[in-house]
């Protein structure tokens, strides 16, 4: 994981160094960066389609001592707005869906382990949150709400886990 992190570091610094000279306003078309909360971190990327409609990914991975297996891959779309009297503030509000593997883990009253598999995990989400933009650096902060409901799998559907915040380098 530190490896993974390293290399995210290093990709990061060398394109705010490409890209540090042409940066300008609040606004941006593409944002890449990590989203967490504190059971889930995961790396999300955004891209702005034409005025306020917006795709992002995410990949995310549970860290709780009983889930360490949990992988899901996310997909949203964001229709941004802004309310208040600065460029920099928006609004966004959507839906998607997401796919991923749950591991299971049952314990029996001993603190035995009854199941330990792993299943797929099919689902729906919805996504509100603020986004902040800053002018003068390459970089949006972001606060959301993501309820989601599986079909299929693990059974956590809300709950603590729905809140995430993201920072993300921006192009």
């Amino acid at each position: 994981m530190k490896k993974i992190i390293l290399a995210f570091g290093v990709i990061f610094l060398l394109a705010a160094q490409s890209n540090a000279q042409s940066r300008g306003g609040g606004n941006y078309k593409t944002a890449i960066g990590v989203r967490v909360n504190p059971w889930l971190i995961g790396f999300t990327a955004k891209h702005f389609l034409s005025g306020p409609h917006a795709l992002e990914g995410i990949i995310s991975h549970e860290f709780t001592n009983n889930t360490a297996g949990n992988v899901t891959l996310t997909g949203l779309y964001e229709y941004h707005f802004n309310p208040f009297p600065h460029p920099e503030w928006n609004l966004f509000a959507g839906g998607g869906v997401h796919a991923g593997v749950y591991r299971d883990y049952y314990w029996d009253g001993n603190g035995r382990k009854v199941k330990n598999d792993s299943e797929g995990i099919v689902g729906l989400d919805g996504i509100f949150g603020v986004e902040y933009t800053f002018k003068n650096i390459p970089l949006t902060l972001q606060g959301d709400v993501k309820p989601f409901v599986n079909f299929t799998g693990g059974h956590d559907y809300y709950g603590e886990r729905i809140f995430g915040a993201s920072a993300r380098y921006t192009f």
